[in-house]
């Protein structure tokens, strides 16, 4: 496999200039400062390059990049994706926008989650600009607003442009990551009568009820968690969010509601994880016809799961194997990623990031040697897939 030049300096500086940016979600955290800063730079970097470049504002201040290096034509097209945004600092143990290095290590909120991967993505477009080597397919490499709450910069980034395959560079310390879970937000209601105190006669209490509830809930999170599973993601899982009900303390209490978040496993769908909740209330209305209670999705997103033998994952495997030797890991994780919407738009994907530590947490950093690895590991899928 042709081997490309890495322009080290270029990719650390740029990952310390993406970490002093503020590019915290303004939904997560009111002081954020969203994706403008953020998204000027990087489409200013990858102009410089001489990519064909867009910015696309999804809400006011709310962006996404598109850079294109475009290929001479007959070969597959290949995206590289990551996030822009990051969670809030509150808590922070270290400077969130110092971008410090020690000891191979470079601090920051969004080090690694993930604006090291970016750094990578940007410094492998640049390896193709360097060498002058013209790939046959499109190599996109977007960056996009909204991951860490709602999505809303890939829900657009979809609509704006399509490839024929993805790789998504959140953190994976450098495994190939080929499952995650989904998850689905449910609200559960249940309904009493008001009523004073001291009139048992005439109170019907939600709050009881929905205690009732919740026991039955707790025994299917324990046997959710005894099934099987699946062999990458493991079994899926649920926990009672937020609860809220009644109005004083001498009333009964009318009306309760139970905010969920379900896990799901790939194969697992919305309308089995709702049915699941429904069955539970018909048990304890037919217990007792002053139960009524009822429950909704709100929201939710997909499992994401693609084949150990798609022609993205082989290609991507090879360039492991050239680059690092030995044979990489194919893992799934827990959590959800921006990877299931691109799948669900008929893109082949899969993941693959850096090492580090401190997601969402008070210490973030990311490995920088892994940073170098995973920007010449994309370059050489890229000379691979795009043929």
């Amino acid at each position: 496999m042709t081997k490309l030049h890495i322009d080290e300096n270029y990719l650390t500086q740029t990952l310390i200039d993406l970490v002093r940016i503020d590019s915290v979600n303004p939904t997560l955290s009111p002081q954020g400062k969203g994706e403008a800063e953020i998204g000027a730079y990087v489409a200013d970097k990858l102009d410089q390059l001489g990519l064909q470049v867009s910015t696309h504002e999804i809400e006011p201040g709310r962006v996404n990049v598109v850079g294109v290096l475009p290929g001479t034509g007959g070969g597959r097209s290949l995206l590289f994706n990551a996030h822009m945004d990051t969670v809030g600092v509150e808590g922070m143990t270290i400077d969130p926008f110092g971008g410090e290095i020690r000891d191979g290590r470079l601090y920051g909120r969004g080090a690694q989650d993930m604006k090291g991967s970016l750094a990578a993505m940007m410094a492998a477009a640049k390896a193709f600009v360097d060498s002058g080597i013209a790939l046959a397919g499109d190599l996109l490499i977007t960056a996009v607003a909204d991951e860490e709450y709602a999505s809303i910069g890939m829900e657009a980034l979809v609509q704006q442009v399509t490839a024929d395959g993805a790789i998504v560079t959140e953190p994976t310390d450098m495994h190939i990551c080929r499952a995650h879970r989904g998850f689905v937000w449910f609200e559960v209601e249940t309904f009493g009568r008001a009523a004073h105190g001291s009139r048992y006669e005439e109170g019907i209490d939600a709050n009881m009820r929905m205690g009732r509830f919740l026991a039955r809930l707790d025994e299917l999170e324990q046997e959710l968690r005894r099934r099987p599973g699946h062999p990458l993601t493991g079994p899926p899982s649920l926990h009672a969010s937020q609860i809220h009900g009644g109005k004083e303390i001498s009333m009964y209490a009318d009306h309760c509601l139970l905010q969920i978040e379900r896990r799901t496993a790939p194969g697992e769908t919305v309308a089995q994880a709702t049915a699941e909740l429904q069955t539970i209330i018909d048990e304890l209305a037919a217990l007792d016809p002053t139960f009524r209670a009822s429950v909704r999705p709100t929201f939710w997103r997909q499992p994401f799961e693609i084949d150990a033998d798609a022609p993205i994952v082989r290609s991507l495997e090879n360039a492991l194997v050239a680059h690092l030797g030995g044979q990489p890991l194919h893992t799934g994780q827990t959590f959800w990623t921006d990877a299931a919407l691109l799948a669900d738009a008929g893109i082949e994907t899969v993941l693959l990031g850096p090492t580090g530590y401190g997601l969402h947490s008070a210490e973030e950093w990311v490995d920088l040697q892994s940073v170098i690895d995973l920007a010449a590991v994309l370059a050489e899928t890229a000379l691979d897939y795009c043929r």
